[in-house]
């Protein structure tokens, strides 16, 4: 009778840890049949009947646990650097671990818990490995130590990149492009431009200068508006967003307003202040007196000049010299003498500005400001100006009471009394009405109101006091209607 059919084991080297898999048993009440070449079973592997067996052939010296881990990681083409990386190990420790020398390690709980994790990673039995460690270490590493090995991940190739990679990595920057240019320009359309002030570096300062240099930074390509004492002063905020400006001083208080206008969203910055006070002399001066208004050889269209200026004095007179009728027209028929225009007095405000008007008929005129200052010292400017009044201008001032009036302006009723019936006016109240060809007013007490038609002044419409009409033209009196 034949034994039992001989069994044919495959093996697998495994950097020194052989795989010994049995070949598939017949039916047979001899029991299983044992290794070949006397190999001892050792821990299983997994629960399909593998068994790692440890091959000791005769005569043969034990492999070290390093040598298993470096033939097994060698034999899978990994470098010591990659296998670090991906088991996050240090290189030093898993070269300690290859070369046998358990002394370069932290201690005995982290060397399990690296041999586990590396063995893992090279696809050798973690219990096995920690046994061998054990063998070799003898009685120093009997302590039972649960170690919770760490899964990893096979190794993983790098990044390709696809043309679709590529088309969706151009479409997301230019998403995130496009959204922040959009934020930029939400942000600069809903925000005044910047605007701040370099020099002086205080908003108050002193100087004793004729001139100074104003300097800041605002938004880029912003117009920045100087206004001083002397107008305004326009400058342009370069690329880098700086500006300058040199101003004129006066002796005294200057104050500055600046002001930045973006020109492509319409937006003005808030408003900043500079002062610079210059030293007034010691001994009494004549005041400074700066006229902005009327410009020299200007032609008005009626009788009310504007005066405007600055100065360093306490208060500021008009009188006006009439020199004879305006180019090419003769002198009116209902005044034969020389009109003769009365002084005023403008107040000056606390900043050393002024600002009123001055009456004055048709013809040519040299108008004299003077300025009085300390120890009654006294500034002049003149202008020669022409007043040429077009159509009808009619000033009436009512004085004495109430008075009821009906206007009409070249036939039409006028906005101040737009009905038929009138409207009352309190003492004290003056009215302007211009008309192309002819104003008419109708009055309830004509004593108690007083015209001047274009400068010329003709007194009261009447010296009773029953209800009259006039109708007044661009060259004559009024005239009963």
């Amino acid at each position: 009778m034949s034994g039992p059919r001989e069994r044919t084991p495959r093996q697998e080297l495994d950097g020194g840890l052989r795989r010994y898999r049995p070949a598939p048993r017949e039916p047979s009440g001899n029991g299983p049949t044992p290794p070949p070449n006397g190999a001892e079973p050792r821990d299983d592997l997994a629960g399909d009947g593998v068994r790692i067996v440890e091959r000791r052939p005769p005569m043969a010296t034990p492999r070290k646990l390093g040598e298993i881990l470096l033939m097994a990681r060698q034999s899978r083409g990994i470098e010591l650097e990659r296998a670090a990386r991906d088991t996050k190990i240090r290189t030093r420790y898993l070269a300690a671990l290859e070369a046998g020398d358990f002394r370069e390690l932290p201690g005995t709980v982290y060397t399990k818990g690296f041999l586990r994790n590396y063995a893992q990673y090279l696809g050798l039995d973690p219990d096995v490995v920690v046994a061998h460690y054990r063998r070799e270490l003898g009685g120093r590493a009997g302590e039972r130590v649960s170690i919770v090995a760490k899964t990893l991940r096979a190794p993983r190739g790098g990044l390709t990149l696809t043309p679709g990679l590529l088309v969706g990595i151009v479409l997301t920057l230019a998403v995130i492009g496009f959204a922040g240019y959009i934020a930029v320009q939400f942000l600069r359309f809903a925000q005044p431009p910047e605007l701040t002030i370099t020099q002086p570096a205080t908003v108050e300062s002193t100087i004793d200068a004729e001139t100074t240099m104003l300097a800041g930074t605002a938004t880029a390509g912003a117009t920045v508006t100087i206004t001083g004492p002397d107008g305004p002063v326009n400058t342009t905020a370069t690329d880098a967003g700086t500006w300058s400006a040199e101003v004129p001083l006066r002796k005294g208080r200057n104050e500055f307003l600046i002001v930045a206008l973006d020109p492509q969203t319409s937006k003005r910055s808030p408003e900043a202040q500079v002062i610079v006070m210059v030293p007034l002399p010691s001994s009494p001066q004549a005041p400074v007196l700066s006229l902005s208004s009327p410009a020299d050889g200007t032609t008005f269209t009626n009788g009310a000049i504007p005066i405007v200026g600055t100065t360093t004095g306490t208060s500021i007179s008009v009188a006006a010299t009439y020199l004879g009728p305006s180019s090419g027209a003769p002198a009116a028929s209902s005044a034969p003498s020389p009109p003769v225009a009365e002084a005023r007095e403008i107040a000056v405000e606390s900043d050393g500005t002024f600002s009123g008007s001055y009456e004055l008929t048709t013809g040519q005129w040299r108008l004299t400001v003077t300025s009085t200052g300390e120890a009654n010292r006294q500034t002049s400017v003149t202008r020669t100006i022409t007043v040429a009044y077009t159509g009808v201008n009619v000033l009436v001032e009512l004085t004495g009471g109430q008075v009821w009036l009906r206007v009409r302006v070249d036939g039409e009723l006028s906005k101040e009394t737009p009905t038929t019936g009138g409207v009352v006016f309190e003492d004290g109240t003056k009215l302007t009405f211009t008309a192309d060809e002819l104003v008419e007013i109708r009055a309830g007490v004509p004593s108690r109101v007083f015209v001047t038609v274009n400068g010329v002044s003709y007194g009261a419409l009447g010296e009773g006091s029953l209800p009259g009409a006039w109708a007044i033209g661009p060259t004559g009196p009024p005239e009963p209607a």
